[in-house]
């Protein structure tokens, strides 16, 4: 039986999300294997750990643990890091070097942010993995090496298999042993527990009285969403510790250290963002209103004419329209036009566009509309008209609008 508590207390590991017992389950009964294993989870949620306790409790915990942040390393050197280098292989190689598989031998080694690795070192690393061997940059003698490889990622592998960003046959041999880390928002009960160990931690680094938060603050704290996971929480735990002079945290103070709170904290929200492609939908817009125009001019001659008593052909969509019913006082109309069935039709003739408005006069009455609403302040007024405030400067120095 696994002492889930007494790894957490070696390691530091707060919390007790059934998720995360069961990964941490996962990583010490694999330990006493040499099987390779890919930790997956969102950035923040503390993937490393993982890694450290597979070493821990395994027959290698003697040997060497090197971690190697794959995403840090620049494509041209990362051959040379991982698997080592010969004299005179690259410019700038003035002596021969080890690499970190020839480092961490009898040991093991963790990769993090594996997706970012390069095909061609993907291929090295499957070498690696399915033979033991390796070769330096600059030689042609291959070498041994007994490493026991932990792999983790933040991004969706089989999304990038299939986009051919990452070998499939190098995920499943990574992949023996998967272990999912969840992220915090599915850790809620865990989130303040977290949140006063930080808080207890900078206290005492910095000599301080820790934080205390009111019940309100807590339930926004659980409420939130974290996309930046622990990383986040403990970013805000200390922003807080080292600002604020009251020691209590009220709901009121923690709001201004949750960006976007009430909106973040429900995943279904997503703002799309404003960008270029927004231009079609624009010009669509402008054809439909045109479309309206054209409508609304049929319909001012009609009723120009209905006042007038006379019969008028009408189109089908606008004899609809006149007999669907208006809800700002014109009643149903028919041909001929009675008398008591007529109403005053001002407020329809009022907002309709101007006859023989071109598509560049339209814009430029909409931004200067815009811009007379916001006080000639250009990015409300941009966002009002659906665009970026660059297109919002483009617009007005095409148009000719000097007025603000």
């Amino acid at each position: 039986m696994v002492d889930l508590q007494a790894v957490k207390q070696r390691f530091g590991i707060i919390g007790n999300n059934e998720q995360l017992n069961r990964a941490l389950e996962v990583a010490v009964r694999v330990a006493a294997t040499d099987l390779s294993v890919l930790v997956c989870g969102e950035s923040g949620v503390g993937k490393e750990f993982f890694p450290q306790v597979i070493h821990a409790y395994s027959a290698r915990k003697h040997n060497k643990y090197i971690a190697v942040n794959c995403g840090a390393i620049p494509e041209g050197t990362i051959d040379s890091e991982l698997f080592g280098h010969e004299k005179g292989a690259f410019t700038g190689a003035t002596e021969s070097r080890k690499g970190y598989f020839e480092e961490a031998d009898g040991g093991t080694i963790f990769l993090d942010e594996v997706a970012e690795l390069p095909h061609s070192t993907q291929v090295r690393l499957l070498r690696v993995l399915q033979t033991g061997e390796f070769i330096r940059v600059g030689s042609s003698k291959a070498q041994k090496t007994d490493v026991r490889v932990v792999a983790a990622t933040n991004i969706d592998l089989h999304k990038a298999i299939s986009e051919g960003r990452f070998r499939e046959d190098l995920y499943y041999r990574l992949n023996t042993v998967p272990i999912t880390v969840p992220p915090l928002r599915e850790r809620r009960g865990d989130i303040y527990l977290l949140f006063r160990k930080f808080a207890a931690d900078i206290a005492q680094q910095y000599r301080m009285p820790a934080v205390t938060v009111t019940e309100e603050a807590r339930r926004m704290l659980e409420e939130y969403a974290w996309p930046g996971n622990i990383r986040q929480l403990k970013n805000v735990a200390d922003q807080i510790s080292a600002i604020e002079e009251s020691r209590e945290i009220t709901g009121a103070v923690m709001s201004r250290y949750l960006p976007n709170y009430g909106i973040s904290n429900v995943p279904a929200v997503v703002e799309r963002p404003r960008t270029n492609e927004s231009s079609e939908e624009r010009e669509l817009l402008y054809k439909v209103l045109f479309d309206l125009r054209s409508d609304v001019i049929d319909l001012k001659r009609m009723v120009g004419e209905l006042m007038a008593g006379h019969q008028v052909e009408t189109k089908p969509d606008i004899a609809g329209l006149l007999n669907a019913g208006y809800p700002s006082g014109l009643q149903k109309v028919t041909t001929p036009l009675a008398d008591e069935e007529y109403t005053d039709t001002e407020e329809v003739t009022d907002e309709a566009p101007r006859e023989g408005m071109t598509k560049e006069k339209m814009q430029r009455e909409a931004i200067i509309k815009a811009l007379k609403r916001h006080g000639g302040k250009r990015r409300e007024a941009a966002r009002d008209l659906f665009m970026s405030e660059r297109t919002l400067y483009r617009k007005i120095k095409e148009l000719g609008i000097d007025e603000f």
